[in-house]
Order: C-alpha cells, then structure tokens, then sequence
C-alpha cells in the first residue's frame, strides 16, 4: 500500500468575520475541482496523492460554503470522461468517496449538511454506492447546506439520457409534446430539484466547462483561478462569492 503525505492535515485558516454581502450570496456554487495531478507533480508525487490532498480541500470549503449559509454546492468528482485514465489512477478515485465520507460524515452530520449525487450512479462501483448510500441515508432529515457529489457525470450524457425519458413518456401517454418547454426540460434533469447554479468555480488555470452543468450554466456567473485545487483554501473561496456580488445579472435585460 503507498503511503501519501497529508500536507494540509493540520493547516487551518482563522477567517475573520465574513465582510460579504450576506443578502447576496450564491444560492447555488459549483465547483470544478481541478489541477490534483498538476499538484502532485510540482512535488515529485504520483498523481494519486493530489487527489488524496483534494480531498481535505473539499472539507475546507464545505465548511466555507455552510459558514456563509450557501445552500447547494455542488462539486464535480468524477466525469464520464474520467474513465479514460489510467486504470489504477479510477480505482483511486472511485474509492475516495467512501474514504471522504466515512471519515467526514459524523461532522458533516453535525453541520447539519446533506449528502446528494448527480450523474450515472449505476455506472459506478458498488463499494462506492453503499457509501454514498448510507451517507444519504444517514444526512437525509438534515435541512441545511446540500453537498451535491458530480459523479460519473457528464452534461451531454444527461440531456441524452433526460430527452429519451421523455420520449419514453410520450409513448406511454404521460407527457405531451405542447408541454415540453424549458421547465419541462429541467424536470428531466438530475438537477430536477435542485436551483441552477449561481455561481461556477473552475481552479487550475483551464477556462472551459468540460461538459459540466451545461443546461443548468446559462446565466451562470464563472470565476476562474490559476490556484490548483488542493491550494484552494477558505479565502480564496470567499474571494469568488465577493466577485460574484459585484457583477450585474441581467438576464438578457439592461
């Protein structure tokens, strides 16, 4: 088994007093977790253990984002491209969510936060469903910030996957083709329940989606940084949010 150093396992950052906007904080952030390999190889590392550094990243900003009484967030784990690496680099992977949320979920319980996922949650392994399982089982009642996992997810695959359930209700008789429109449309989606994102958080330097929320960002508002995502830490997140309360949302309007 390789042991890989916790470089951040003790670091803590006092924030002071929130100076944001508290009227105007993002209902919904998401975040495209990016840069764990370029991490690890600045340090001589296998790539591996950028994401275990991850990892106490997403903790950090949980708590950053309940601290602020943001209400969705929502992060990108694991895209449907993913697969395309290494295969000991996805086995890593598929394992850290039952490594985050057995070690993190008696406190997420007591953040009063609650576990969701979005994307192909058959197509994943079944050690990673149970824990995502019992960690929705176990945060299901909590009623404050919802920490939404992207796994095995990709938006193409989703708008795919929403318009053939629709046509499958059309042939059953359940939906007509006068009702679909754009609410319609999102009815279909994973994130049937859940608000558009306000604001989208991309790390590392890339400027793209790369398939992310593709519907759900129309007037999202995207913040870009040259950090790499084990390097992002509590200020930097609040950074985001005070540039998001700074620009005008107009909608298409004036």
């Amino acid at each position: 088994m390789i042991k890989l150093p916790f470089f951040n396992r003790k670091r803590r950052i006092e924030l002071q007093p929130s100076t944001l906007n508290l009227e105007n904080i993002p209902g919904h952030v998401a975040i495209i977790m990016d840069g764990n390999g370029r991490w690890a190889k600045k340090r001589g590392l296998p790539r591996i253990a950028g994401h275990k550094e991850g990892m106490t990243t997403v903790r950090r900003i949980v708590k950053a984002a309940n601290r602020i009484d943001v209400k969705v967030l929502t992060l990108y784990a694991f895209s449907k491209e993913n697969w395309k690496r290494p295969q000991a680099e996805v086995d890593f992977l598929m394992k850290l969510p039952k490594e985050f949320l057995t070690t993190y979920l008696p406190e997420l319980i007591e953040e009063n936060v609650k576990v969701q996922t979005i994307g192909d949650f058959e197509g994943l392994p079944s050690f990673t469903k149970e824990a995502i399982k019992e960690a929705m089982e176990q945060t299901k009642h909590n009623d404050g910030l919802i920490l939404n996992f992207a796994l095995n997810y990709g938006g193409r695959y989703e708008l795919v996957h929403a318009v053939q359930s629709m046509m499958q209700d059309i042939s059953d008789k359940k939906l007509q083709m006068e009702d679909i429109d754009e609410s319609c449309i999102s009815s279909y989606l994973y994130t049937e329940k859940l608000s558009d994102p306000d604001l989208i958080i991309r790390t590392s330097g890339e400027h793209r989606l790369s398939n992310f929320l593709l519907w759900q960002s129309a007037y999202s508002e995207l913040w870009f940084t040259e950090v790499l995502w084990p390097d992002f830490d509590e200020l930097l997140f609040e950074q985001a949010v005070s540039d998001f309360q700074n620009r005008k949302r107009r909608y298409g309007g004036i």
